[in-house]
């Protein structure tokens, strides 16, 4: 199965750093967006295995992302990566189904161990018979 990730946010710097980590640990980057309505766009094009989703962005949240991309595909493995820390906003990521949360600044070595533990959770069920 071919590591596939769609990375979210607003800011090329944070892009960049998780693009370097992804692809030095063998995931492919299929596209970037860099606000919600461009992740859900992407998302739906591309069909990545995984995405990394920044909360605040202009025009379009992360929310707005969330939403539209678990309305398309409701086993989307979404990693919120973000700088805020309001509880609140991070409670509804994850009622509406974001899988982890990484906080900014964060060790690219996490987010690494992060994605690879979605991806064996998803061999693990689809292994299941």
């Amino acid at each position: 199965m071919a590591k596939t990730l769609l990375i979210v946010d607003d800011a090329l710097i944070i892009r960049e750093l998780i693009k370097d980590a992804a692809t030095d640990a063998g995931w492919t980057i299929v596209g970037e967006a860099g606000n919600g309505q461009e992740a859900i766009d992407r998302y739906r094009e591309l069909h990545p295995l995984a995405a990394t989703l920044d909360l605040v962005m202009p025009e379009y949240d992360g929310l707005h992302a969330l939403r539209g991309i678990l309305a398309y595909d409701t086993q989307a493995k979404i990693v919120v990566v973000s700088a805020l820390d309001q509880k609140a906003v991070l409670k509804d990521a994850f009622k509406l189904g974001a899988a982890d949360f990484l906080v900014k600044p964060f060790d690219q070595r996490v987010l690494v161990d992060t994605l690879e533990q979605l991806v064996a959770a998803e061999a693990e069920i689809g292994g299941q018979s």
